[in-house]
């Protein structure tokens, strides 16, 4: 058995229906789906109520003045860094890892991020998986340790077939949940519209009026969703070619599943707040951040008890599972570009779903939910330098001072190792601000420390850029024929064949390769796995400046 089952995920390694191009460029060939059923995939990924506890605990905490106007902040910033991001993966076919090598971090310097990435995906899942067992103890009184393990197992077998299962499973549950997710508001509108005034005058112990240091407070714990995008562009890279589908299709697709995502999600957490302060009085503080209590209560309003309850437990049920199966996704591909990269090695994504999901668990078990506003607070101040840091590179190192490659360069042959513009300015960003969180720099800048992050690491990068003369991206140019980009701007889609696993990808995938003399080329997972070549295709003393790419290898 054992070894059958050792049999059969070496198979799933080798099958890029299962694999997702988890570590590679996502080819032209495969990205068949219509850009409405790439971005309905990636907005069914946001079914999360992890929303409605975070924007309970932060309007409980801090007041409504505080706590919305933190949520807004948060969301404008969101909505902003996602735009390039989410742009420049549709249009080159990578994830958010692939992404960050070439914006600024290097080969190696981006596997920090991927750690970053990844315990964003685990903790998540261990936040939306304990609202699931909430919802399971409270209307099947099955205990919460239990249900920590059915919400673990219970997404296994939709991950492990990837987005041809995803897109099938957002597109079938999408109608209920935007269904149920509306009624508890509806309820509130018919037989307790006196909650809409006792929400807008909530202060809690924070007193009247909009308070800075709350709303910073409150903004930190938003913005630890930032790295949501990376889960977001994980669909979006299956988006097909603009020139194909149309720039007005294509565009309202990528803005409405990458950045747009946040819209939906602030309007969450208003909602939150709004369910957990009507209940606050009947069941106190903790339980009104819980997402079941705030659904069985409002709903109790308007069906009897039992039905309210039913509604309730489907609902966060189905929403659970809609966010978590994209948790453990996205997990897997962080978790297999890092193991890929410093033990050259890849059994496959599908292990990394089950350590990913593991992880997770254990949280769960260590009761996560109730440490909330810590955990996200805390993690906000390095995921928010990260995707500062990316950001900059897009929007001003490349299109402005071009010290940057205009395209996105993600292979190994290419990269230097570490790239200080990105890496350096993150982690600056990430140590100051971290210091700020506690409280070292005074009581302002604890609050609104993630801020501090994104300032300096998107000043910084530039700055970085400028000082190293952009040296430090490209250990050498594409000289792959024929050129990278074709004349009218779009990419490349010729195949050849790899020299060490014999296969045949697109020109985006590839690099020459004197190793593999075979054929002269590589493709990028072939080259990443790759221990004995000394990396010979790169000359002796890469810190020495590099020709930038000529126009007909830089895309346009």
């Amino acid at each position: 058995m054992a070894g059958g089952g050792s049999s059969r995920l070496r198979r799933w390694a080798s099958s890029e229906g299962i694999e997702d191009y988890s570590l590679r460029y996502a080819p032209k060939k495969f990205r068949r789906w219509s850009p409405l059923l790439v971005a309905g995939a990636a907005l069914g990924g946001i079914a999360y109520l992890a929303d409605y506890a975070i924007g309970a605990s932060v309007v409980l905490t801090n007041g409504t003045p505080s706590g919305v106007l933190g949520i807004l902040v948060a969301a404008v910033i969101i909505f902003l860094t996602g735009i390039p991001i989410s742009v420049y993966s549709a249009r080159y076919g990578i994830d958010m890892d692939l992404l960050t090598r070439g914006a600024g971090f290097g080969y190696l310097g981006s596997t920090i991020t991927s750690l970053i990435y990844a315990s964003f995906t685990f903790i998540f899942f261990a936040l939306e998986g304990s609202i699931m067992a909430q919802a399971l103890d409270l209307g099947l009184g099955i205990p919460l340790p239990i249900g920590y393990l059915i919400t673990a197992v219970v997404v296994l077998p939709l991950v492990i077939y990837g987005m041809s299962a995803l897109a099938r499973f957002q597109a079938w549950t999408q109608p209920l949940w935007l269904l149920v997710l509306v009624l508890p508001i509806i309820a509130l509108l018919v037989a307790a519209p006196e909650a809409f005034g006792e929400f807008a005058s909530y202060t809690g112990d924070a007193g009247p009026g909009v308070q800075l240091l709350g709303t910073g407070l409150a903004a930190g714990v938003a913005l630890s969703l930032i790295a949501q995008i990376g889960e977001q562009v994980d669909y979006l890279r299956f988006m097909p070619p603009e020139s194909e589908v149309g720039r007005l299709r294509w565009w309202t697709a990528v803005l409405a599943a990458g950045p747009g995502w946040v819209i939906l999600g602030a309007i969450k957490q208003i909602c939150g707040g709004l369910l957990a302060v009507y209940v606050l009085a009947a069941v106190g503080e903790t339980v009104a951040e819980e997402p079941i209590t705030q659904f069985v209560r409002s709903l109790g309003l308007i069906v009897p008890g039992w039905a309210a309850i039913l509604l309730a437990v489907i609902f966060v049920v189905v929403s659970q599972l809609k966010i978590n199966v994209t948790n453990a996704y996205s997990g897997s591909l962080s978790w297999s570009n890092f193991f890929s990269r410093v033990l050259h090695a890849h059994p496959g994504r599908v292990w990394w779903i089950f350590l990913n999901v593991g992880v997770a668990l254990v949280l769960m078990e260590v009761g996560v939910f109730g440490f909330l506003n810590a955990v996200l607070a805390f993690y906000s101040n390095v995921a928010i330098a990260w995707i500062g840091a990316v950001v900059a590179d897009l929007v001003i190192n490349k299109p402005i001072l071009k010290l940057s490659p205009s395209y996105i360069e993600f292979k190994r042959a290419h990269l230097r190792s570490v790239n200080p513009v990105g890496f350096g300015s993150m982690a600056v960003a990430s140590v100051v601000s971290i210091v700020a969180y506690f409280g070292l720099l005074g009581d302002f800048l604890a609050a609104w420390s993630p801020i501090l992050a994104i300032v300096i690491a998107f000043v910084l990068s530039p700055v970085i850029c400028l000082a190293t003369r952009g040296r430090y991206y490209l250990a050498r140019p594409d000289d792959l024929e024929p050129p990278l980009v074709r004349p009218d701007g779009t990419l490349e889609t010729a195949e050849q064949i790899c020299g060490a696993c014999g296969q045949s990808f697109e020109r985006p995938d590839l690099a020459s390769c004197p190793y593999h003399a075979s054929t002269g080329v590589v493709c990028s997972l072939c080259c990443t796995l790759e221990k004995h070549c000394g990396e010979m295709c790169k000359p002796a003393g890469t810190a020495a400046d590099l020709p930038m790419p000529t126009a007909r290898h830089a895309a346009t």
